[in-house]
């Protein structure tokens, strides 16, 4: 590995992505191109939740050919993982494994988790309650860095490893810092993304109860409706997505096939408050200014933001806030939206997510579409994509990602 030439560039091979929309990331598209939802009603009122919108994976995700030593021990998140993991794989390596161009203490993993295997943990605790005895595997079912480990395991990734725990950033983080980890010459390639599964009563309930899901009760264009005056809070989804990362020079004397640049990245924290933005918004913005700064681009040369629009009140104005006071008059100019408005909030890997759509829309051409702006809030005034999807000539791309705990990470994806 040629360290000489530092920083280093770093490109994108492959992504997969298990989402409500889809089990891979063409199906996820496509459903988006035709202004699906992955979300539908639920009525949980009977153990006292007030949201009515969820998304649910129904099936679980091919994990044909993974040992069964590996696989027993994941709880839901990363099996999600895994799965969208090996998507990514497939589509960098086409079937041989990265020890063909790679030493693999070179090669290295980054999978996060909001809140990992909660449902699994919860599950074996009144298993144990009942009858005294629990899951041989509890211990590897409730340990928060079992997606990162299993991904090790399977492909014998044996260089840099860590398992980010950010909440809503987390996806967004684990990519931002595999992009430091190769751009400083300590890695070639890396895996890195997140998962995220809360399915069980309980953790429904423990987001509900702070009143952060959307209280929609019938309405599924009100369920998720970002920088709408309509908006109410967030639709709570699972899913799971993954990016695999590589030295630019390494990728191309390989052969591979080049999907996009990962430019710069910015984290910075609020330390306001668990749930709510930092009114002063310096964080937010001095995220963006740092992505934009390292990529080397100025606001002018974004050609479009894919939001973190949560659909919540105080997130959507505060966002908008932000992004004007980074970009100054040239918010007005640069299209924004927000696609959660058709996956949900996948909350971990809802920033992985919303970088293999930025991926996406630059191999395509095209910008989404936030779906449900039908009732503009006067106060979220910037140009949110809301006529539909708009082709575009689209060169370089900025993702935000907003966490609780005051989380802030920010990637700008570009051409390759």
């Amino acid at each position: 590995m040629n360290r000489d030439a530092l920083p280093r560039r770093v490109v994108v091979t492959g992504f997969g992505a298990v989402t409500p929309l889809g089990m891979n990331t063409e199906q996820s598209w496509a459903a988006m191109m035709d202004y699906q939802q992955g979300y539908r009603y639920y009525d949980k009122s009977a153990v006292g939740i007030q949201s009515r919108f969820l998304g649910v994976i129904d099936d679980e995700p091919d994990l044909k050919g993974v040992p069964a030593a590996i696989r027993r021990r994941l709880p839901r998140f990363a099996r999600l993982a895994l799965g969208a993991a090996r998507e990514a794989m497939e589509m960098a390596f086409h079937g041989e494994s990265p020890a063909a161009y790679y030493d693999l203490l070179e090669c290295g993993t980054i999978i996060g988790s909001g809140w990992a295997g909660q449902d699994e943990i919860q599950n074996n605790h009144e298993d144990f309650l009942r009858a005294g005895l629990g899951s041989p595997f509890g211990c590897f079912l409730s340990m928060p860095n079992v997606a990162t480990a299993a991904c090790s395991l399977f492909w014998g990734l044996r260089g840099y490893q860590n398992s980010p725990i950010a909440a809503c950033a987390t996806g967004t983080i684990a990519i931002g810092d595999a992009f430091e980890v190769i751009r400083s010459g300590r890695a070639s390639m890396m895996l890195a993304g997140a998962g995220e599964s809360l399915s069980s009563d309980t953790a429904v309930w423990n987001i509900d109860v702070l009143r952060a899901l959307t209280s929609e009760q019938d309405d599924i264009s009100k369920a998720c409706c970002p920088f709408s005056l309509d908006r109410n809070g967030f639709v709570l989804s699972e899913g799971a997505a993954v990016l695999c990362l590589e030295e630019r020079e390494a990728a191309l004397a390989r052969g591979a096939t080049i999907l996009g640049e990962i430019k710069g990245y910015g984290n910075y924290s609020d330390a306001f408050d668990f749930t709510a933005p930092a009114e002063d918004k310096l964080a937010r913005v001095k995220t963006i200014q740092h992505a934009l700064h390292q990529a080397g681009v100025t606001a002018e040369e974004i050609d479009y933001i894919n939001a973190h629009g949560t659909s919540t009140p105080l997130n959507d104005l505060n966002e908008t806030q932000a992004i004007k006071l980074a970009f100054g008059d040239a918010a007005y100019s640069t299209p924004l939206s927000s696609t959660k408005s058709y996956s949900g909030h996948l909350i971990a890997a809802a920033g992985s997510f919303e970088s293999i759509i930025c991926l996406q829309a630059l191999q395509h051409q095209l910008m989404p579409a936030t779906c449900h702006l039908k009732n503009a809030d006067p106060e979220c005034d910037l140009d949110y994509i809301s006529e539909g999807h708009r082709p575009a000539r689209l060169q370089n791309i900025l993702n935000l990602s907003f966490g609780f705990g005051g989380a802030n990470a920010a990637l700008v994806i570009g051409q390759a």
